[in-house]
């Protein structure tokens, strides 16, 4: 956003808040009993009209109601104006604690008050019972709010009643309100999972014409979803999403692939580093995925799981307590994909390493082969730029045939000839011997992963 739209965007903020805390405040007046100070006016909510900030955008193309702008409200105060929440730290005289009715919880760095749902419920219900078990059902999962993963709930521990829980708003939604972008969530370890692109396009992606063909069948997939679940009402009996497998050796184009899919239908990518997923802790693993999913539900991403079998192996026999652990990550694992609407790819060098409970689950299961002679000439074509000036000693043809080279190892080839070439002081040519021995290289790197025709 340009200056005077932050500005705006800002004041706009600053508008809803306030009538947050004016409510806040004619809570404790009404908890206290201060008869003498009463409101002048009914607490109205601001009326955005056709402001274009970002955050007024938000409630008009929601048609959000005054509950759920309150909620909303609430999550958004710690962030922006955590003073006005102090308040709710009082203490009850008789118990020389703070007010049960108030709910909230302290963070570990935040000093001052996180709201929790009991502090919803009594400001907006106070102690009208029917009121507050009607209201509860703003904070189910299958309400906007929630079902959108705008606002989450924190954990709370066993028994403890539900009202406990934090309300927090999701770190996408909180920088959209604030600065009216997107949000591009880092890696860190608790979302181990990054966005990945590409400089090439669709028409550079090379395969052979059946791989290419399924590929292709995915991207109409999700060209056309929602005319075949929704205005097909196919949507009563196909699941919402789609399930692929990509199989095949290193560097036949399995991760260009799932990126260039994102590219032409404008998806973001995000390839899930799966050393950061697996834990030896019972429990974590299952944790660590559940952030990724529930990020990327209500997202267009598509979720890339490079090196699968190192999560979606064979399970094993009920043998010890470490099997019933590794087994049960499966299980959320399989429910969790099952439920995901949107696109997860698998990509794994050997098709047998995936457990079978997992094949049947995908839509498609495609084969990415070692590219043949033609591909690889194509591969090599595209590959050396203009820039790159070939000696009239390289025969691009011959090498094509001569060396059966994935396209990741052709690229590394590029690299190493590149490199060549900017060491030199007169940067004149590529020469064949320099092709030479950047393939000698990648077959001692591979050993007899590379074939010499």
């Amino acid at each position: 956003m340009e200056n005077t739209q932050l500005i705006q965007n800002a004041e706009i903020l600053e508008k809803e808040l306030s009538w947050v805390k004016l409510l806040i405040n004619d809570c404790l007046t009404q908890h206290f009993k201060h008869d003498n100070i009463v409101p002048k006016s009914p607490i109205v909510a601001p009326d955005f009209g056709d402001i274009s900030a970002p955050y007024a955008q938000f409630i008009q193309k929601h048609q959000l109601n005054t509950t759920e702008r309150i909620i909303l409200g609430m999550a958004l105060m710690p962030h922006i104006k955590a003073s006005d929440l102090d308040f709710l730290f009082h203490k009850n005289e008789l118990t020389d604690r703070p007010f049960t009715q108030f709910g909230g919880i302290q963070g570990k760095n935040h000093a001052g008050f996180l709201p929790t749902i009991a502090t919803v419920l009594y400001i907006l219900c106070g102690e009208d019972i029917p009121k507050r078990i009607a209201t509860l059902r703003y904070f189910q999962a299958d309400q906007f709010l929630f079902r959108e993963h705008i606002l989450v709930l924190g954990d709370i521990p066993p028994n403890e009643p539900m009202t406990s829980s934090a309300l927090q708003i999701s770190e996408e939604y909180l920088n959209y309100f604030i600065t009216g972008q997107p949000f591009n969530p880092r890696y860190s370890s608790s979302f181990p999972a990054s966005l990945i692109t590409t400089q090439l396009e669709w028409e550079e992606l090379v395969l052979d014409p059946l791989t290419l063909d399924e590929v292709t069948s995915i991207s109409d997939w999700l060209k056309h979803q929602d005319l075949i679940m929704e205005e097909w009402k196919l949507g009563r009996f196909l699941k919402r999403g789609f399930r692929a497998l990509f199989y095949g050796p290193p560097g036949t184009g399995k991760t260009l692939t799932a990126t260039l899919l994102g590219k032409i239908n404008q998806l973001d990518v995000y390839r899930v580093d799966l050393s950061q997923i697996v834990s030896k802790y019972i429990g974590e693993t299952e944790k660590n995925l559940a952030r990724i999913f529930d990020m990327a539900e209500g997202r267009d991403w598509i979720l890339f799981f490079d090196e699968a079998d190192a999560l979606f192996g064979e399970r094993t026999a009920n043998r010890s307590s470490n099997d019933r652990h590794a087994n049960q990550e499966i299980a959320y694992l399989l429910q969790r994909i099952e439920d995901f609407p949107g696109l997860i790819i698998l990509a794994t060098n050997l098709k047998g390493n995936i457990d079978e409970a997992f094949s049947r689950r995908f839509q498609a299961m495609i084969k990415f082969n070692i590219p043949d002679a033609q591909q690889r000439l194509q591969l090599w074509q595209n590959s050396l730029t203009e820039q790159l000036p070939l000696a009239e000693d390289v025969n691009l043809t011959q090498l094509a045939q001569d060396y059966e080279l994935a396209g990741g190892s052709i690229i590394n080839v590029i690299r190493f000839v590149a490199l060549q070439l900017a060491r030199r002081t007169e940067q004149t040519h590529i020469y064949q011997q320099d092709i030479l021995e950047g393939i000698r290289r990648e077959i001692r790197k591979n050993g007899s992963m590379i074939s010499q025709g």
